[in-house]
């Protein structure tokens, strides 16, 4: 179900503590996409964030996605902790509905030239439009870790990098990718970044599970990032945004 923002302008889906499992700008408002020339510590990102948002005279409910990089795969509960340090900014800033977090997120490792502690690579904001003629999104970052959980047993196959396992991690990942873009009340036809962050090879899963279903966003191509997920022995994570202004800062 959507959740409405109204100080944000947007409509999120409810996730799990650490992040929205999507939002879509409301009528009237659209999201600009920004990735930092140069990648900040996470917390100094949050300055970088507050200052542009002051400078183009938004308030910081207008924020509504993070991107972030991390040194390596936390173990779970590596990830809950840094989750609990990340979530406390968000509710000091404020951007909290009750006790839901709105806010996309997508937070990766890259494999390569991997930064020293978690940065903030990207960021989207709202701002108000009456002159857009669709509507912008962000379909939050997933593996193949089984939706609402956050917990090692709701790993797919952990461990397990074959073929056949990546295939089905890939499928699952899928499946959430289109249940959260239509849940957000969207379609492939509005999607124009499909990425795909895992270090194994897409081979038997480009074609067929990755490409076949997204109809219109094939024309966008698919962004396969060398990374890993944020969390050890889960191995494929996607995410998805459409948008009509990208930025860099």
């Amino acid at each position: 179900m959507l959740i409405a923002h109204p100080q944000g302008h947007y409509h999120f889906l409810q996730g799990i503590d650490p992040y929205s499992c999507g939002i879509i700008a409301d009528p009237g408002y659209e999201i600009i996409h920004v990735t930092l020339a140069e990648a900040l510590p996470w917390r100094a990102g949050f300055e970088r964030v507050a200052a542009h948002l002051t400078a183009e005279g938004r308030d910081r409910y207008a924020l509504c996605g993070m991107e972030l990089r991390s040194p390596a795969p936390f173990t779970m509960q590596g990830f809950i902790d840094f989750n609990s340090e990340y979530c406390t900014v968000l509710q000091e800033w404020g951007l909290y509905v009750g006790n839901l977090n709105p806010v996309a997120r997508t937070n990766v490792a890259p494999f390569y030239d991997p930064p020293a502690e978690p940065v903030l690579h990207a960021f989207s904001y709202i701002i108000p439009n009456e002159q857009i003629d669709r509507q912008t999104l962000i379909v939050a970052g997933a593996g193949e870790l089984l939706e609402g959980t956050l917990v090692e047993k709701g790993i797919i196959r952990p461990g397990d990098t074959s073929p056949e396992s990546m295939r089905e991690k890939a499928t699952y990942v899928m499946q959430v990718m289109e249940e959260r873009l239509l849940g957000l009340g969207g379609h492939w036809g509005l999607v124009d970044a499909v990425d795909v962050y895992t270090i194994y090879p897409l081979e038997g899963i480009l074609e067929e599970i990755l490409l076949a279903p997204i109809g219109p966003a094939r024309r966008h191509g698919i962004h396969w990032y060398y990374t890993r997920p944020p969390i050890i022995d889960i191995d494929f994570e996607m995410d998805l945004h459409g948008v009509v202004s990208e930025r860099i800062l």
